[in-house]
């Protein structure tokens, strides 16, 4: 099944932040070979152009490592990797934080929300 785009953001962007989170998360372990442009690009239902944009810009970051006989590979570099979650995580929470102002919830009932909520872990 295609991956779900949003249209406010070009496609690659999109589609390295999925990387990225997936890197994160385990999906694609650290060392570990990533699925070829061909692979994902099918996956993802994009042009393998657009998915090759996205493995640059990993590469260009330092998530990513090209082995001339293995294709590509996650990076070890655990320091770049508590970096990278710390960034995804910060943009998150202040993404929710506005969300609640939006609303009209202050910090400290948004703070309340999240501790009664038990969407995580689930």
């Amino acid at each position: 099944m295609p991956w779900a785009f949003k249209e406010n953001r070009p496609i690659f962007q999109q589609i390295y932040d999925t990387i990225v989170i997936r890197i994160l998360n385990g999906t694609y372990p650290q060392g570990g070979k990533l699925p070829s442009v061909r692979e994902m690009a099918e996956e993802a239902g994009v042009n393998p152009n657009t998915m090759q944009r996205a493995m640059s810009q990993l590469e260009s970051a330092g998530l990513a490592l090209t082995n001339r006989t293995s294709g590509r590979i996650v990076t070890s570099d655990e320091e770049l990797l508590k970096k990278v979650k710390r960034e995804y995580a910060t943009a998150a929470a202040r993404e929710f934080m506005q969300q609640m102002q939006e609303l009209g919830l202050s910090k400290e009932e948004a703070k309340t929300l999240l501790d009664e909520s038990e969407v995580i872990g689930k």
